[in-house]
């Protein structure tokens, strides 16, 4: 089979190399699936660079989140032969590969209903802004939601996770084509932040009140404005710094206005509570079944072309996810 291999940390362009390497075969208590299609993450930049907090040995494959089908099982599996399904390959046998051993509790179940590019695009953008929304900012039905970054995946699932809530939803993206991929999702009111104040607008529609949930996946200035439009009780989530700054959060103003700033990190939620992460995979295929979300996708772009295509994510220039097929 076909997979990609880093040798040596650099550049996804520079050191990315697609080698013939062996099938993998089926370990106890794994799953062999044929991938159909995989999602690339701003992480396996970072991982390819050397740069991320975990760095596998040399060398590796990434891919966090892959879609296909089920082509053998071991004794007593939960799964069949045939079937359809996600599942997260562990570092360093990545899913940037034609076939994957993955351990069964890394292995979900999608419906027919759902396309391998949907099913590789949903689980750790609309995981991660189910939890934010609804176990770290509890947020409820007729409340005001700010998305930051609303045409990227995590913003695009809060966008629509919001909605299905019943809450108000107001996004910011870059330029007009993303503030409309913003409507297009749902958002009420889409703010174009490159030429927009967004703690203007925020407080026009809200009567001067602000936002009740905040989602924030990018921090520095973002965060600091943010705090300016939050409202009395509000809920500021912490998502990432894909902005490059750290903000500071002064206390003296939390008080003052009585919000709260909530660190999200679903990751490693995931690891200590997953079951927690299975309920909420059956409550977004319910949802994908009610028509409440579809997965944002980029072109998808082919399996010989994965350099290029991390070096466009890495440009910020593309929205939703970005998934190859192979």
């Amino acid at each position: 089979m076909r997979s990609w291999v880093v040798a040596e940390n650099g550049n996804p362009s520079d050191v990315l190399q697609i080698n013939e390497v062996p099938k993998p075969s089926l370990g106890t208590g794994q799953v062999l699936i044929e991938v159909k299609a995989m999602a690339l993450n701003f992480f396996d930049i970072l991982l390819c660079q050397g740069k991320y907090q975990s760095k596998p040995p040399l060398p590796f494959t990434p891919g966090a989140e892959v879609s296909g089908i089920v082509q053998a099982v071991g004794e007593g599996s939960l799964y069949v032969v045939g079937q359809r399904v996600f599942a997260r390959p562990q570092l360093p046998a990545g899913g940037l590969s034609e076939w994957v051993a993955v351990s069964e509790g890394s292995v979900f179940p999608i419906p027919e209903s759902m396309s391998f590019e949907e099913a590789a695009a949903l689980f750790i953008t609309y995981q991660t802004s189910y939890y934010a929304l609804h176990k770290r900012g509890n947020l409820k039905a007729g409340e005001v939601l700010l998305v930051h970054a609303g045409s990227g995946g995590v913003g695009s699932a809060a966008i629509q996770l919001g909605k299905a809530a019943g809450a108000r939803v107001i996004a910011t993206a870059g330029g007009p084509e993303k503030t409309q991929i913003c409507r297009d999702l749902g958002a009420d009111v889409a703010i174009d932040y490159l030429s927009e104040d967004f703690i203007k607008i925020v407080k026009e529609e809200t009567g001067g009140r602000g936002a009740d949930v905040i989602v924030d996946p990018v921090g520095g200035d973002t965060f600091d404005r943010s705090r300016k439009c939050i409202a009395f009780d509000g809920r500021i989530l912490v998502i990432g710094f894909a902005g490059g700054r750290i903000a500071d959060a002064p206390t003296n103003h939390a008080l003052v206005k009585n919000y709260s700033v909530v660190g999200v990190h679903w990751g490693l939620f995931r690891d200590k509570f997953p079951e927690q992460v299975r309920e909420i995979h059956r409550d977004l295929l319910a949802l994908y079944e009610r028509g409440d979300v579809r997965p944002l996708i980029y072109n998808p772009q082919p399996f010989e072309e994965v350099p290029q295509a991390l070096d466009l994510l890495g440009s910020r220039k593309t929205w939703g996810k970005l998934v190859v097929k192979p």
